[in-house]
């Protein structure tokens, strides 16, 4: 059995949990997020506290007890607190700007270049940052690295003689 798994997820004031069928549900004050979860693994709701455990002694749903719990515990974390990344631009002329929602980013490249938010996305940028904020850890995470694709960091050279 999963360590991880084992462990209770504490609910926050002002989260509730529902489970119907393999659909979980998780609304709190930033949100609702739902997700669905293999029907191996059972979700129960008992007092203020969460608590998943695996059906079957099987070796991919013992991997998959740990995921699935820590997949709960950021939807309940990020209804309640949300998810923020920071991306730092350095550059000589390197500069971003907030257009409304979005972002104006100039990085080097011959045209400025606007990234527009998803919905679920909240953009923030000043001078040299930006911040992505939202409720879904995935995606927050995601649209943070597709801002960095945008133009990937360059190494620091070596020179070798």
């Amino acid at each position: 059995m999963s360590r991880i798994g084992k462990k209770l997820i504490e609910m926050p004031n002002g989260v509730s949990v529902t489970v119907e069928n393999n659909l979980v549900t998780v609304n709190g004050p930033l949100g609702t997020l739902k997700r669905e979860i293999n029907p191996n693994i059972h979700v129960e709701v008992k007092d203020n506290h969460v608590e998943l455990t695996n059906a079957t002694g099987a070796y991919e749903m013992r991997a998959q007890h740990g995921l699935y719990r820590q997949l709960v515990n950021n939807m309940i974390e990020g209804v309640s607190k949300g998810y923020s990344k920071t991306l730092t631009i350095n550059g000589v002329g390197y500069r971003v700007t907030q257009k409304g929602a979005d972002v104006e980013l100039g990085i080097g490249l011959s045209h400025p270049v606007l990234v527009k938010a998803e919905p679920g996305i909240k953009l923030t940028g000043d001078k040299n940052e930006i911040k992505v904020s939202g409720i879904d850890k995935e995606q927050v995470g995601r649209f943070a690295a597709k801002i960095r694709d945008i133009k990937p960091c360059e190494p620091s050279v070596i020179l070798m003689k």
